[in-house]
């Protein structure tokens, strides 16, 4: 993943996480003012249809102010004394009047004693503390003949209330969570990475110069009379230099993917004859192919097709293809390379009857490093570079690549490809 990539996720991450937490602490609290609002209005209805009974009952003057002490502490004035049977009787039929069957003490304020009195706990069933039953209710000093009413559980029940909006909550905390946790472990994959590529880079890079070396001695072998003269030391000095290709070869492909990874390649577009680039690049395959015993067919195109594209990186897309047709053949490799216009589109294929690939395969030959499993057996060497490599050229020359294949029948490769014009 590349750096601008990651740290746009990162920003937009970050962005979303704060978003959704501002986001659901507003709806939490905002949740939470709406259902302590809507007890609060639920107990003043019924406390003052409470003294409102009362008012019935004593035939006194209309009096019932009602104040909120704390959260869950309310006093209600009824300047009269008052009935604690009657008391009882009104509250619970009021609080329940309303939805709230909570439990609550009342107590009666005794102006002798100057104490909280007459007053009782009502349960309905839910659990509570034994402190909290027992609890004396306090005093309020601006009122003569008031009763308290307290709901210990308040809290407990707005809570209940807000059930749904708690879940979704805690799911949507855990949600961050693991989404806060991806992008650690994105960042520490991405760290992973980056020091894998510096390795294989520094790794690649030291080759270069043993790899040159080797190649100078070869030559400095080969051009020597004595050993050409000698058929052994002569074959000795042919492996060496071609397995010392073949070593640089995969060197550069590794150095070219790992600058197509860090962006820092740019194409050299030029207009290519792909016949004449075909022609050279048959000349080393029909060798190897002669050699083998296999057959190699071309079906070219005339006038020579024009496309845009860079030599080199073009270059190294048809060896990779025609040197995947040979190593994967059956017993003898069988060729063919060929051309079709189709409109402003030039397409190029090269198909081989080799061993093909399973379709379960197909769709992922093109990943980096990726190889077909074979179990134990591993008749073709490589590192799984090669059609990953064709696959990023192709797309930064935005070229459509194609691959067909059937188990035991062949594979082809197709890249279509605008013509200049």
């Amino acid at each position: 993943m590349k750096n601008s990539t990651i740290t746009r996720v990162i920003l937009l991450g970050t962005i979303a996480i704060v978003s959704i937490i501002g986001m659901q602490s507003y709806w939490v609290m905002n949740t939470w003012n709406l259902k302590e609002q809507e007890f609060h209005e639920k107990v003043n209805i019924a406390l003052r249809n409470v003294a409102k009974g009362f008012e019935k009952i004593k035939t006194m003057p209309q009096y019932d102010l009602i104040e909120r002490v704390s959260n869950n502490y309310y006093v209600v004035n009824i300047n009269q004394v008052i009935n604690a049977n009657s008391l009882e009787y009104f509250l619970k039929k009021e609080l329940e009047a309303v939805g709230l069957e909570e439990n609550f003490r009342y107590a009666i304020y005794d102006c002798a004693t100057k104490k909280m009195v007459g007053g009782d706990f009502i349960r309905y069933g839910q659990e509570t503390e034994e402190g909290e039953a027992q609890a004396e209710l306090p005093t309020y000093d601006k009122y003569l003949y008031y009763f308290g009413v307290s709901f210990p559980k308040r809290t407990n029940h707005i809570l209940e209330s807000m059930l749904p909006t708690i879940v979704m909550t805690a799911i949507l905390l855990l949600t961050v969570i693991f989404f806060t946790f991806s992008m650690f472990v994105i960042m520490r994959q991405k760290r992973l990475s980056e020091m894998q590529k510096d390795f294989i880079n520094n790794m690649t890079h030291e080759f270069k110069t043993p790899i040159s070396t080797i190649k100078i001695s070869a030559d400095v072998f080969l051009n020597d009379e004595n050993i050409k003269g000698n058929t052994r030391l002569n074959r000795y000095a042919n492996i060496i230099k071609q397995q010392n290709e073949r070593l640089n070869g995969q060197v550069e492909k590794v150095l070219q993917i790992a600058r197509i990874e860090r962006d820092n390649f740019k194409l050299n577009l030029e207009p290519i004859n792909v016949q004449e680039l075909i022609d050279d690049c048959l000349k080393g395959t029909r060798l190897k192919v002669e050699q083998l015993g296999g057959t190699l067919q071309t079906n070219l195109l005339d006038p020579a097709p024009i496309v845009q594209a860079d030599k080199l990186h073009f270059s190294n897309i048809l060896h990779n293809l025609l040197d995947n047709a040979i190593k994967y053949c059956k017993d003898k490799p069988h060729l063919s390379v060929n051309m079709q216009r189709k409109g402003n589109k030039l397409h190029l294929q090269i198909a081989d009857e080799g061993i093909g690939i399973a379709k379960e395969h197909q769709d992922k030959v093109f990943q980096k490093f990726y190889r077909v499993p074979t179990g134990n057996v591993h008749n073709v060497k490589g590192f799984g570079l090669g059609l990953f490599y064709i696959k990023n050229i192709c797309q930064a020359h935005a070229w459509k690549l194609d691959l067909e294949s059937e188990q035991d029948k062949g594979t082809t490769v197709e890249i279509r490809m605008p013509l200049v014009t």
